[in-house]
């Protein structure tokens, strides 16, 4: 049930994820600013990161849960820190 749960919210977060991306790369291409070039790369890295930790969990059983979330993390973060850079960088 947990696991139904846990798949169900990362999919609607991959879903709204990859909308901000689109929305991004439409506005990028209506005003060519970079800033929009940005945002839709920290949305992909933060959609990248909960993709990959559904995936392996599933495919490792949910073992190895301390990989798991440094990736998650580590992408979101990262992920973050674009959309956050597209905020003070835009023009």
């Amino acid at each position: 049930m947990i696991e139904a749960l846990y798949a169900t919210s990362t999919l609607v977060f991959v879903v709204a994820g990859l909308t901000m991306v689109g929305m991004a790369m439409r506005a990028y291409v209506q005003t060519s600013r970079k800033a929009m070039l940005h945002l839709s790369l920290g949305f992909s890295l933060a959609v990248a990161g909960a993709t990959a930790t559904m995936i392996s969990a599933f495919l490792n059983d949910f073992e190895g849960v301390r990989s798991l979330l440094l990736v998650n993390s580590g992408l979101t973060t990262f992920g973050y820190l674009f959309v956050m850079y597209s905020l003070v960088s835009y023009d």
